[in-house]
Formats: structure tokens, sequence, C-alpha cells
């Protein structure tokens, strides 16, 4: 063979297998074909960044209001005669928005999803009509929230005991009875974030993960009970350290996850949390949480708190502890480079539990205390806690404003 013939063989080789790089020209898109060696105006695409055109669209037009101010509605109530109640409620007042369960505190889906899905399974049939409700939602534009629990989740607990934590070869269960899953594996990072998505194409607006966290009390239990601890095991930090590496790196690779969704990203985390470093036993880092979400949304419950602020019974205090919360989430919070939008989660319940004489009743007066205390220090949105979804009537959301 000559020379020549062997250089021509290896040009057609390069030309046929050379890897042509792509480039972006305003909205179009152009390949640089070999034998092109002038380009004007062009710019290598990033594609570590999101591209608009490729964000997803659920088809629905929801506008952000003016401040979230939400209740909490449970797959049955969305699913039954109770939902046109609580469409009122809000229709008729300063309330702008639902949290809907999508996955609830066992670990259930509140609807079917498409046939064929891995979720079938635990799939209740709660909300008969999502599509009907999302159109509701849109039409009277109700903010809608879907509340995904984490890693609280007895049911992949039960089909899943290594995803979940085991003593003596069965799936261990607090004293409520309920299993928790295993937040240093990534298989249940992905199954949950698949679960946000559907939600997400759904047509919800934002994705509000629950049970962000290990069971409590786990400082005294993560040596007795059996686990793994994936790609945290060979990390030279302690018990303690690991927890928030898992529940923080967790956070972020959810809203990594979602980000070509154009949907916000918010975590219900304890108040405690931002009164302390971090918590020992469930692995939350109020600050470090709050740096991967767009919303923060504290479970300041009167009723949830010891005298931690020189409260003797927070419970008969609403307003005042708030207002002493308030001040120590917005110190942690300003003290962030990019905060949150803070939206706590306030009480509208009774909690007998605490009492061995008559309790103390939530009513207007209650409710109303705690939005003041809230507006009085700069928090502007807040959700509304009722497990039965029972609510408060004639409040004014909007008082001291």
């Amino acid at each position: 063979m000559q020379k020549w013939q062997q250089k021509l063989i290896v040009l057609i080789g390069i030309l046929l297998f050379s890897t042509v790089p792509v480039y972006a020209s305003g909205e179009e898109t152009k390949e640089a074909g070999l034998h092109k060696e002038r380009q004007t105006n062009i710019e290598l695409i990033d594609t570590s960044q999101n591209i608009k055109r490729f964000t997803y669209d659920s088809g629905y037009n929801f506008e952000y209001p003016d401040a979230v101010r939400g209740i909490y509605v449970t797959g049955n109530s969305a699913g039954s005669s109770r939902f046109e109640t609580l469409l009122d409620l809000v229709e008729t007042t300063e309330l702008n928005a639902m949290v809907i369960d999508v996955k609830e505190d066992n670990g259930n889906l509140t609807f079917k999803p498409e046939e064929g899905s891995p979720y079938e399974e635990i799939a209740t049939n709660f909300i008969a009509d999502p599509k009907g409700m999302m159109d509701t939602l849109e039409e009277k534009q109700i903010y809608p929230i879907a509340r995904v629990v984490v890693f609280k989740d007895s049911v992949l607990a039960k089909n899943r005991p290594d995803l979940s934590f085991t003593q003596n070869g069965e799936v261990w269960v607090n004293n409520k009875g309920e299993a928790f899953v295993n937040p240093f594996e990534k298989e249940v990072w992905e199954y949950n974030v698949d679960i946000a998505k559907m939600a997400a194409e759904m047509g919800f607006q934002e994705i509000q993960f629950d049970y962000v966290r290990f069971p409590e009390g786990f400082e005294s239990k993560d040596e007795q009970l059996e686990y793994t601890e994936g790609d945290y095991a060979d990390m030279d930090l302690n018990n303690v350290k690991k927890r928030v590496e898992a529940v923080t790196d967790f956070v972020a690779y959810a809203r990594e996850e979602l980000s070509n969704y154009d949907v916000d990203v918010s975590v219900d985390i304890f108040g405690y949390a931002a009164t302390i470093e971090e918590t020992p036993g469930i692995g939350q880092n109020f600050s470090r949480i709050s740096e991967n979400v767009d919303v923060i949304s504290s479970m300041i419950y009167p009723s949830h708190w010891t005298s931690y602020f020189g409260i003797e019974k927070p419970d008969t205090e609403p307003y005042k502890l708030v207002t002493e919360y308030a001040k120590v989430e917005n110190e942690v919070l300003g003290a962030l480079d990019d905060s949150p939008v803070s939206r706590p989660w306030l009480q509208d319940f009774e909690a007998p539990w605490l009492y061995s004489g008559p309790t103390k009743q939530y009513g207007k007066a209650e409710v109303e205390a705690q939005i003041k205390a809230l507006y009085e220090n700069g928090i502007d949105e807040f959700l509304l806690w009722n497990a039965g979804n029972t609510y408060t009537e004639n409040v004014d959301y909007m008082i001291g404003k």
C-alpha cells in the first residue's frame, strides 16, 4: 500500500470517529463539522446548568400567593366530601394553600399511580380522581403543596427489612408501633424522590418532605440496632455527625433531582433544632438543611415544648412561645448567605396528654396569638396543623397586619 493511501485511510478514520462538539448560538444548536474553521458568537453549552426548555411542565398554572397561609389535608379528606368543606374554608378566608398528603405516615401513596408503576402495591385509593382535585385547586387558585413522608415508613420497612433497622432479626418499631427506614441507604433516597417527581408531574408546586430524620432518641439506640451505614461507614466522624451528613445529603440530593421540575422544595423540621447546633439523635442540623431548601417549616406547636424558653407551661402561652422561638430562628436564618422562606407549622389542636385536669382549649384566640407573634417578628407565612383537618372557625389570619 502506498504511503498516500495509508494517510487517506487515517484521515477518513478521523472524520468518521472524531467527537463533534455541539455549540449553542441564541436559541439554536449547531454541529461544527471538522472542515469548518470559522464560528462566530458561539459558546460551549454548560451541561451542568439546567436548560429552561427541558424543564417539566405539568400544564397547570398556579401563582405563588402574596404569602402562603395554608392548612394540612389528609388523603382521606382530599378524596371525600370533607374536601368541599376545606375548600370553602380557604375560599372564604385569607387562607390560600393546602398541604396534601401524597405519601402518608405509614408509607402508602394516597392515590393510584398509572398501571405498571413500581408504587402500585403501596397505593391506596383515598384520592380517586387526582386530576379532578388538581383542576379544582387550579380553578380556585389554591396553592398546592405535596407532603411526602420520607424516613418514617412502616410499609417499606416491612417489605424491605434490609433498608430498615432491625433488632433480634425483627424490624424495630418505636413505642407507637411505627417503623423507620434507614437514611444512610441511598436506595431509600431514590424511592422517595421518585414519588416526589410523580407529585410534581401531577401539578403540585412544592414538595414538602416530612420526617427527614432518624427515629427520635436514636442516640440511645444507635449501638443496639442493626443497620447499614452505606457510604458513611468509613467516614472519620462520630455517629452524631454521620447522621447529620446523611440527612443533609438527602435534602441536597432531593433538591438537585427536582431541579428540572420547577417546584420548590421544603422540609418540616423540629423547632428545637434551631436552638442547638445539631440534634444528637435524629440527625437534623437546622442551618445546613435550611441551606438546601426553598422553604423551611419548623414545627413550633406550643404543646411540643418543655420550659425551653423559661415558659413553665408553653401550651398555655402560645403568643409568648412563638415570639421567643421566632427570635431564635430569625437569628439563625439571618446568619446564612442565602436563607429560605420561613413558614412554620402552628397549632390548631388540643394536647390532652399534658393535663391531669381540664385541657387547654385551642380556639380563635390561641390560633391568632401564634399568627400575631409571627407577623410581629417578620415571618409572614404559616401552616396550620390539625390531624383530623378540623380547623378553628372565624380566625383572623391577617391579625395585626
